[in-house]
């Protein structure tokens, strides 16, 4: 079988197990990605050099998964309706990893953020407040250090977009032609590989402020991987596939742990390779795991519990790395021969509270929510 049955009671249509466990591939590598990145001294030479680009992938499963969910249902659904399925998704897990990070804040104290402690309780709390909404916020209230539109749990920033992309498909773009909607991904990967190769860095990292250049680099990351995904929904003719979820996993991890293009002295190639990894094989990745096979029971089971823990593992991880990012920083030159067993706590920690996250919170608040809205 290459799909199986989805356990939502508000969708009977069957989903991609394969896509689901590449989901969860690429969660882990971001756990990597944001370990090993402390330990980096400059985006050329962090360890998991390409790991951001999970986010693009991300954005891309999720236009695919949208377009296959919900398409072909506007005669039955509304505006409304899609967006409280959107939120009872996605809010449950931003409310939990915006507490823990407002939790774990005061003890973060230390050399790279020193003025933890001079941050007054109710700020925090209106901070924590904010967040709850996924709203970014102003520059002003930046209570880390660090400006971040979401500082007591950065990957907060992803959401602020992915909600974007989604509100765009609910209001318009959903009504779009296979044709325009062409057209408008066409722009969107010209708009990407420009801003890839031309960026300052040579790379698509970025999105997390709240000012014109990271805005723009949002937007840019959001609208192509999204609406690609939409249109390979609307197109793609799933084959059979063999052994796909490993060979698509491989792939990623490829991708991810691909060491800098170019160097200092060439920045536009690295950003030709991620237009190329993002505009031509995450497409190809996501259309070969559609096409999947699951070929055992144990395949099966593996796809499952990382698609179940990959949204929580995204929203519960950093509020710990925030810890890890400060022990490392008051320990000045510490190498990864010192830090790795550190590293592999947090991942493991991590992926153990995702499912805890997942099975006590999640699940039984969306189960709440679902009875609640009907």
């Amino acid at each position: 079988m290459t799909r199986s049955m989805s356990n939502n009671p508000l969708s009977a249509k069957p989903h991609y197990p394969i896509l689901d466990g590449l989901r969860g591939v690429a969660a882990v590598i971001v756990v990597t990605f944001h370990l090993a990145e402390p330990l980096g001294t400059s985006h050329l030479d962090i360890l998991v050099n390409h790991g951001y680009l999970a986010v693009d992938f991300f954005f891309l499963l999720s236009g695919f998964v949208i377009g296959y969910a919900y398409d072909d249902r506007w005669n039955k659904m509304t505006i409304g309706s899609f967006l409280k399925r959107r939120i009872e998704r996605l809010q449950p897990m931003v409310i939990l990893g915006m507490t823990l990070g407002a939790i774990g804040f005061y003890f973060t104290d230390s050399t790279i953020w020193p003025d933890i402690h001079n941050v007054p309780l109710w700020k925090m709390l209106v901070v924590m407040l904010i967040g709850y909404t996924i709203l970014p916020i102003p520059l002003s209230m930046d209570i880390r250090g660090w400006q971040e539109m979401h500082p007591l749990n950065s990957v907060g920033w992803s959401l602020f977009f992915e909600y974007i992309a989604n509100i765009l498909y609910a209001i318009g773009i959903r009504k779009f032609s296979n044709k325009a909607l062409g057209i408008l991904v066409l722009i969107a990967a010209a708009a990407l590989a420009h801003l890839a190769i031309t960026s300052p860095n040579g790379d698509l990292s970025g999105g997390w402020t709240l000012n014109n250049e990271h805005m723009r680099i949002g937007i840019t990351r959001t609208i192509y991987p999204f609406f690609a995904g939409l249109l390979l929904s609307r197109i793609a003719k799933p084959k059979r596939i063999k052994n796909a979820f490993l060979w698509c996993s491989l792939l990623v991890a490829i991708i991810l742990y691909m060491p800098r293009i170019g160097g200092a002295d060439h920045l536009w190639m690295n950003g030709i390779y991620e237009s190329v990894c993002i505009i031509f094989i995450f497409p190809l990745i996501v259309y070969m795991g559609a096409s999947g096979v699951i070929h055992s029971t144990r395949e099966r089971n593996i796809c499952k519990f990382l698609g179940d823990i990959s949204y929580p593992l995204y929203l519960v991880h950093y509020p710990i790395v925030y810890f890890y990012v400060a022990w490392i920083n008051d320990n000045k030159g510490t190498s990864l021969a010192q830090a790795w067993p550190y590293a592999l706590l947090i991942l493991t920690g991590s992926i153990i509270l995702a499912y805890a996250s997942l099975k006590w919170y999640d699940e039984p608040v969306r189960k709440w929510l679902r009875k609640k809205w009907g």
